[in-house]
This record gives structure tokens, C-alpha cells and sequence, in this order.
């Protein structure tokens, strides 16, 4: 009944009045195989876009105080990408809208500098040093290194129903939709961990 796939659900919403009050955000969560151990790791990697139409050049980030004190909303396209249980850490990476690409319509596509996501792909990469994030505490993140290059095969939808629909979703009726696409998905390629593939 739920397994009902549905693409245009997952189409950017941040249009309108919802460019600058809210977010819109595609999560892929999976497990690789270290290729000397065959030890099993759990890695995560997220596209999350923020308040596109108060944006510019540069993210605007809202943890800092400045911005907070000065009621400046933040503005950013943020590529999260990390790892769980041992040597665990979430990697940002944040763009400003006028370095960012979305096809707003179906099948939808976000790309930004090395980093790209579609319904069938992704490829990125994000570091940070130790003293990148000691000076950028705002940056809500840990030190390490991830790249990734992978071809995602979605099997199995979780479709919510008519409260996900196009009209409620056109007629903002609700303030939080969502939909997975990927409930169940098979994700083949690479992943470099902190040097480790």
C-alpha cells in the first residue's frame, strides 16, 4: 500500500513564500566495507538548503551571535556527510545560493562545486582540520575527511499518502511534508574515510 513510488515528491519546495522561512533537505544513509578488513562502517550524506531567496554570495550562517543579535536569518546550501561508531564525525560543507544549481522540477537534480546529487547518483567531498573547526565552532561540526561516487538504486518507497500530495504540498496546507523515495535502496560505489576506501 505505502510502496508507491512518487519522484515528484521529491522535488525542491523552497519557492514562494517557503524561499525564506524554511528548509528542504535529501538524506541517504548506507554501509560500506572497508576493502582490506571487510569490516562493515555506517556513513550518512545530506543536501539540506536553507532560506534560498535571503541568500547571496557567501552562506549566511545563523549560529553565529552577530547574525542572531541582528535578526539575519541563515541562507546556505549545507552538504553534510560523515560516519557513525568508531572514529564517528559529521562533515559541513556550506555554499552560498550563487554557487549552487537546482533543477527545481522533476527529477530533481542539486549540484555545487564537486558535489551533486539526483535521484540515481551522488558524488562529493568535505574535510576539515582540527583548527578549521576549533576557529568555526559555528560550523556545528567534527575534523576528517569523506569523498564519495555513488550510484543509488531505490527498491522500496514509503509514500505517505494524500497528506503528501502535490495539492497540499502547492497549497502549503501543512508545515512539514516528507516522502522516502529510498525507504529501502542499494547504494554501490566508493567511499574514502579519513584515507580509508
Amino acid at each position: 500500500m505505502f510502496n508507491k513510488s512518487d519522484i515528484s515528491r521529491d522535488a525542491f519546495m523552497l519557492k514562494g513564500e517557503l524561499a525564506q522561512c524554511v528548509y528542504d533537505w535529501w538524506w541517504h544513509s548506507f554501509t560500506g566495507h572497508d576493502e582490506k578488513t571487510g569490516e562493515e562502517k555506517s556513513f550518512f550524506v545530506e543536501f539540506f538548503t536553507c532560506n534560498p531567496s535571503v541568500g547571496g554570495e557567501e552562506p549566511v550562517l545563523g549560529q553565529l551571535s552577530e547574525n542572531q543579535k541582528n535578526h539575519i536569518r541563515p541562507s546556505y546550501l549545507m552538504v553534510k556527510a560523515g560516519a557513525w561508531g568508531q572514529d564517528a564525525a559529521q562533515l559541513h560543507r556550506f555554499f552560498g545560493w550563487n554557487h549552487v544549481q537546482i533543477n527545481e522540477t522533476v527529477p530533481f537534480r542539486i549540484v555545487c562545486d564537486d558535489c551533486y546529487l539526483d535521484e540515481t547518483f551522488t558524488h562529493g567531498h568535505a574535510a576539515l582540520t582540527e583548527e578549521e573547526v576549533n576557529a568555526h565552532p559555528e560550523y556545528m561540526c567534527s575534523a576528517g575527511e569523506m569523498s564519495w561516487d555513488l550510484k543509488i538504486v531505490k527498491q522500496v518507497a514509503y509514500n505517505v499518502g494524500y497528506g503528501g500530495s502535490r495539492p497540499l504540498r502547492d497549497s502549503e496546507a501543512f508545515e512539514m511534508y516528507w516522502h522516502a523515495e529510498g525507504m529501502k535502496s542499494a547504494y554501490s560505489g566508493e567511499v574514502i574515510w579519513n584515507e580509508r576506501k
